[in-house]
Parts: C-alpha cells; sequence; structure tokens
C-alpha cells in the first residue's frame, strides 16, 4: 500500500512538472482563436503550423540561435576545463587559503544574479574598454558572465568526484612512470567523466536560457543578440502574440532535449555520484 502511495505521489508531481511544458506545446499547436478563447481546453481538433511560422519568419532567427549556440557551448567547454583544475587542485593539494576560497564558493551561489546585474553592466563596460571582444554588445560578455556563474558550483560538484578516486591510483601510476599531466587527462579525467558531464548539463541550461545578461550586456548589436530576446517581438503593448511565443518556446527546447539525449547515461551516473559524494 505504501509503495502505491509513493507511486502516485510522484506520479502526481511528475504531472504537476509536466503539465506547463504539454501546454506550452499545445498552445504551439492551436490556432489563435482557441489560445485566446476564455474557455481553454487542453486538446485541440485544429491542430496548425502558423504560429512557428511566424516564429521562424522573425528576421535573423537563424542567427540568434546561432548566437545561443556559440554562447551555450563556449560556456561548456570553458567550465567543463576550468572545473576540472580547479576541483583536482582544492582536493589534491593543501595550500594557504584553500578552505577560505572553498567557503567563498559557496557565498558566491548565495547571492542572487539580480543584485549582481547592475555592477556587472559597469564591470563590463570597464573590460570593454581594455579588452573590446568582452565588453558590451560582444558575445564575449556574455561568456564570460555565464563562465562565472556556472564555474562555483561545477567546481563544488566536481570535487567529490575527484575526491572518490584514491589516492593510491595516482601514487601507482606515477610508480608505472606516468607523469602528473599524464595521470591528471589519461587516467584522472575519463574517470570524473559523469560528473563533467553533469556539470556541463547545468551550464549549458543557463546559458542557453538566459535572458537577463543577454537584454543587459547586448543593448544595440542587434546582430549579436541570443534567441531568448528573439521572443521579443511577439510582446506588443495591446496584445501578445502567444502562439509565436509558444512556438518559438517549443523551438528553444529542442536543443535543450537533445544535449539531454546525448548525454543521458553519464547524466544519470553523474548525479547520483554527486549525491553520493
Amino acid at each position: 500500500m505504501k509503495r502505491w502511495l509513493t507511486e502516485a505521489f510522484v506520479l502526481v508531481i511528475a504531472g504537476v512538472v509536466a503539465f506547463p511544458l504539454f501546454w506550452m506545446v499545445l498552445s504551439a499547436f492551436k490556432p489563435e482563436d482557441e489560445i485566446i478563447s476564455a474557455d481553454p481546453v487542453p486538446w485541440t481538433t485544429r491542430p496548425t503550423l502558423d504560429s512557428f511560422t511566424r516564429a521562424l519568419t522573425v528576421a535573423n532567427f537563424g542567427r540568434y540561435f546561432l548566437n545561443s549556440i556559440v554562447v551555450a557551448l563556449i560556456v561548456v567547454a570553458l567550465s567543463i576545463l576550468i572545473s576540472f583544475l580547479a576541483a583536482t587542485a582544492l582536493t589534491r593539494f593543501r595550500f594557504r587559503s584553500r578552505t577560505t576560497l572553498l567557503i567563498m564558493l559557496l557565498v558566491v551561489q548565495m547571492v542572487p544574479v539580480e543584485a549582481l546585474t547592475v555592477p556587472l553592466f559597469f564591470l563590463m563596460r570597464s573590460v570593454g574598454d581594455s579588452v573590446p571582444v568582452f565588453g558590451l554588445n560582444h558575445l564575449g560578455s556574455l561568456v564570460l558572465v555565464h563562465l562565472a556563474f556556472s564555474l562555483p558550483f561545477a567546481i563544488w560538484m566536481l570535487r567529490g568526484f575527484v575526491a572518490a578516486v584514491p589516492v593510491e591510483l595516482e601514487e601507482a601510476a606515477t610508480l608505472d612512470g606516468a607523469s602528473r599531466f599524464r595521470f591528471l587527462w589519461q587516467v584522472l579525467f575519463p574517470l570524473v567523466a559523469p560528473g563533467l558531464v553533469a556539470t556541463s548539463v547545468l551550464s549549458f541550461i543557463h546559458a542557453w536560457n538566459d535572458f537577463l545578461f543577454a537584454k543587459t550586456f547586448i543593448i544595440s548589436a542587434v546582430e549579436n543578440q541570443t534567441l531568448p530576446l528573439a521572443l521579443q517581438v511577439f510582446v506588443k503593448p495591446d496584445q501578445n502574440d502567444w502562439g509565436a511565443i509558444m512556438a518559438g518556446s517549443t523551438l528553444m527546447t529542442i536543443p535543450v532535449l537533445v544535449f539531454f539525449i546525448f548525454v543521458q547515461r553519464r547524466l544519470v551516473s553523474g548525479l547520483a555520484g554527486a549525491v553520493k559524494g
């Protein structure tokens, strides 16, 4: 009886979580009169692709899509590399202020993103004077900020995976003639791969779905806007085009789903390892 109640509870929670996604996809296929109807129903008898057509015909839609992909993939690649090296250093080496750094990683994650938006705006403006590629109106500013927000959690999460690798394994590799660099990339890196996958998924989602930083830093360079900003054209003072908004949102979820499917196996083991760690 207890098992049935647990399963029923899990199904209810899953339904609550999945319903907004279901409604988004359903609304994307509904005709406009059904979307704005005062009596909405969870089905449609007249599915249409008109909303997708309006979403895909937005000027520079392909460019916005490419910008989002570029930013997300660069953030993922850099976060994997930097967090792996940092987690290894914090786990394998003893040095002054090590504990302070670990505490700072936790404290940074407690600061609301909104509280840092204005200071980061002025910081990116100053950085742009010296390094234009990381300044305002450049994709580099988005990469830099997303990387800064992704790294603390990624480093903290990977610490558990690196710590789970026995020190004796490194000693055995050293006795066999392996250098520290070779052990790092040929032994340790593959062993913590599930953790790297889990952190990469979170970094990808954070960068892909971002609207706040893209809206704040990409001010006038329309060619450098990302996909979430493209949906703004359907938000109008008199009446929003909810069909196109839902269609665009549905299209935005496709790369995330593809990424999830691609790393699914390692993601499960990675999250399990994080819980154990």
